[in-house]
């Protein structure tokens, strides 16, 4: 599904909104900060690592969320679900020799 996730710019303190691909797990929502396998994250993945508190965005619906970046075991196992639902981030992990992160939008 496509979701509108508005940021808090960084540096600006402005709100920043991005169209994103998103998959529902569970309760959350789970977005990849893939940028086609650019070499560098993007802004908005800087953005929430520097304040997790956004908004979502799904038709007419908007939400309050918190982020939460995973790691380890747990993103190992949602990267094979949002590989398996959209294979070409597997071409976008090659692409890079950054691991592309993952991020849990909760309530």
């Amino acid at each position: 599904m496509q979701i509108t996730l508005t940021t808090v710019g960084r540096r600006s303190g402005q709100a920043r909104a991005v169209t994103l691909y998103a998959w529902e797990h569970g309760d959350d929502l789970v977005v990849v900060g893939s940028q086609g396998g650019a070499p560098r994250d993007p802004a908005w993945v800087h953005n929430l690592r520097a304040n997790p508190a956004a908004e979502v965005q799904r038709g007419r619906d908007r939400v309050s969320v918190r982020a939460r970046e995973v790691e380890g075991a747990q993103r190992d196992r949602l990267w094979a679900m949002v590989v398996d639902r959209f294979p070409l981030y597997a071409t976008y992990q090659r692409r890079t020799a950054r691991t592309i992160p993952l991020f849990v939008l909760g309530p």
